[in-house]
């Protein structure tokens, strides 16, 4: 099972958000490989294809696809040469397959910022920074080790090499490992050494319901120019008097965060983590009021539920019938044969053929028997692409 890991400066809802999260988990019991260790939750993925194919079939089972989310020691200034639990805070981020990163966009007095004050994209500077310099160990004694291989002529180190060079040179100059190309050949060994900025990141951006958010409009100075015409004194145009009044405008803070986010192509989400947290024992109806009723709408858990699986190009096939509508996990691109494997290993080896057909269009002519007749379900080979919301029978 994929894996994001939740990490963030001391006091910015980490935890919190964690334990909001957490309170989607799903029965263990249907992921055998999962962990059961307190500091990680195997969360369902939002779906509402599940519960109407789900009803199509009266299953007596329904198992929605899940992702693992994984809450990370704090981090602190100095983490890369072991401050604080530097080492077990980047030791268990390099075991998750991305990253979540958490920072503030609330003031709130009473929640000490670790900096004393907030400023997220300092956080997200000194959060990453710390992982870079980790990166930069790592990449940097690699370089040395493959050395006499270089000198020697080997073309695997040979090529390795030249990748690293590569990575060191955008990490020495603050870049992710991330925005280093490889092309098919290099991809490999960037792989194997599992950096921490090589992974995709998500940004969480934790507001506070009533409190100070930095993505709200405030009241402040706007200057606006007089509709009179430029004066004239002693021959001379003078310049148009300015008047000041009262405007909305953003914190500077927000803007240059979201500045950050949209030059850099990053992922983001906005979460009040509190309010999710204190909303995680109500039913969906209820919650949704208690939301409405605290100025919020959004469910930014699920928000970030999608928006991890979607960073990790994750998509969900289906299986469905009396016993069990069950979502299954696989990589984006992947074909029937490989697509079985979420099933059972021996699939991709015994496959013969898939019955395939669109949720929605099973759901649309009411039966297998009607989408039969129709035409609407198809016999794939072992070429065919899996796609994100079919409905698939394996034949082995």
């Amino acid at each position: 099972m994929l894996s994001i890991g939740i990490v963030g400066l001391p006091n910015v809802g980490k935890s919190t958000l964690f334990n909001a999260l957490t309170k989607k988990s799903v029965l263990v019991a249907n992921y055998p490989f999962a962990t059961i260790d307190p500091s990680v939750g195997v969360v369902a993925v939002p779906d509402e294809r599940l519960a109407k194919l789900s009803a199509f079939s009266k299953s007596a089972k329904t198992v929605p696809a899940a992702i693992e989310f994984t809450d990370i020691a704090g981090l602190v200034k100095g983490a890369s040469e072991g401050q604080g639990l530097g080492n077990q805070f980047l030791s268990n981020i390099r075991e998750t397959d991305a990253i979540a990163e958490v920072v503030r966009i609330f003031e709130d007095d009473d929640i000490i910022h670790v900096d004393g004050k907030i400023d997220p994209l300092k956080d997200i500077e000194v959060i990453n920074l710390e992982l870079i310099l980790a990166d930069l160990a790592t990449v940097t004694k690699r370089l040395q080790n493959l050395g006499k291989e270089v000198k020697a002529g080997k073309k695997d180190a040979v090529i390795e090499h030249k990748l690293l060079e590569r990575v060191r040179s955008a990490l020495e100059s603050g870049k992710l490992a991330s925005t280093v190309s490889a092309d098919e050949f290099e991809a490999p060994f960037l792989k194997q050494i599992h950096l921490l900025t090589s992974k995709p990141f998500i940004y969480v951006l934790n507001k506070k319901s009533g409190g100070k958010n930095l993505d709200e409009s405030v009241q402040g100075p706007t200057y606006v120019s007089s509709s009179r015409s430029d004066l004239v004194q002693d021959g001379q145009s003078k310049v148009r008097p300015m008047y000041q009044v009262q405007g909305p405008t953003l914190d500077e803070r927000w803007t240059k965060l979201f500045d950050f986010l949209k030059t850099s192509g990053s992922k983001w989400v906005i979460v009040d983590a509190g309010i999710e947290q204190e909303l995680k024992d109500l039913e969906d109806k209820d919650k949704q009021e208690m939301r409405e009723g605290l100025g919020t709408k959004d469910d930014g858990i699920n928000n970030l539920i999608k928006t991890g699986y979607e960073l990790l190009d994750l998509i969900t096939f289906l299986t469905t019938g009396e016993d069990e509508t069950r979502a299954w996990t696989i990589k984006r691109g992947w074909t029937a044969p490989e697509a079985g494997t979420a099933i059972h290993g021996d699939f991709k080896e015994k496959f013969i053929k898939a019955e395939v057909i669109n949720w929605q269009d099973l759901l649309n002519v009411g039966s297998y028997h009607n989408a039969r007749e129709k035409g609407l379900v198809r016999t794939e080979g072992k070429e065919y692409v899996v796609k994100d919301g079919d409905v698939v029978e394996f034949k082995i």
